[in-house]
């Protein structure tokens, strides 16, 4: 399945959290594979048009879900199956 192109034209909301809803259905429709990085804040930034705070901000969002974690030093990963149903389960 292709996730449409983000465009944020015209919907009421922030842009953040429609950022972290189109990363997430991204991840949900394998366009971003588990175990893989997710692309820097500054890329994901330049690649949606918004500015770095946004970007941060989607990104924590998509933590906070368990969809992503990051490894310090190391950068933010996909998470596998495993690890969001881990996630939900400790929530």
């Amino acid at each position: 399945m292709t996730v449409p192109d983000f465009d944020p034209s015209g919907q009421p909301g922030y842009l953040y959290e429609m950022m972290a809803e189109h990363l997430a259905a991204r991840i949900e429709a394998g366009e971003l594979l588990p175990n893989t990085p997710l692309p820097a804040e500054r890329r994901l930034a330049a690649e949606y048009g918004v500015s770095l705070g946004t970007a941060r901000h989607a990104t924590h969002i998509l933590r906070e879900r368990g969809l992503v974690f990051t490894i310090r030093a190391k950068g933010t990963f996909i998470a596998d199956e495993a690890r969001r149903q881990s996630f939900s389960g400790n929530s």
